[in-house]
């Protein structure tokens, strides 16, 4: 399955601001697995995790509205980027594919306190999972109204639960 990402507005079948039912029916072939308080400082912030037998799509809600969404480096859809793909990557080759669109003034790439990067002006973060062999990298999704600092993971609208797990290597560490 291939989705993409349309900058701030939405990813593949989901748009920013849907309901959990329409998100339901746009994901074809996926169930609702699991609801989760994705955020221990904003109760109000409901995480809904789709898939088959495990969680390929994170979804996450306020007030029953759409904002953010990341897709499984391992189940999840091929998202891509203006054809460049952003799931299941090496990470070092991501990143070179940010630094050449910032250096190009294409986006301005920033990166987080815990060292991911991303684009505020387009609600990209990249994270990475542990995968057979490496890492692997995965993609977080925020809308207009949720970019402002989304790659902050200290201040930006990304849930608490989305920043858990292997944090981004540092430039040169294989990730192994």
């Amino acid at each position: 399955m291939d989705w993409e990402l349309m900058p701030l507005e939405g990813v593949g079948p989901l748009w920013f601001g849907m309901r959990i039912a329409e998100v339901a029916g746009a994901l074809s072939g996926m169930t609702e697995l699991r609801r989760l308080q994705a955020d221990p400082s904003f109760p109000e912030t409901l995480g809904v995790e789709f898939g088959t037998t495990e969680p390929a799509v994170h979804t996450y809600f306020v007030d029953g509205r759409l904002f953010c969404v990341s897709v499984d480096a391992l189940r999840g859809p091929q998202v891509t980027l203006w054809g460049r793909e952003l799931t299941a990557c090496v990470p070092a080759d991501l990143e070179r594919f940010l630094s050449h669109a910032h250096s190009c003034g294409v986006l301005d790439v920033s990166y987080g306190p815990r060292g991911n990067p991303g684009a505020n002006g387009i609600g990209l973060v990249l994270r990475v999972q542990e995968v057979t062999g490496g890492l692997a990298t995965r993609p977080v999704m925020v809308g207009r109204a949720w970019a402002d600092r989304c790659t902050d993971d200290w201040e930006g609208a990304i849930p608490e639960s989305e920043w858990v797990g292997r944090q981004w290597p540092h430039p040169g560490e294989t990730g192994g």
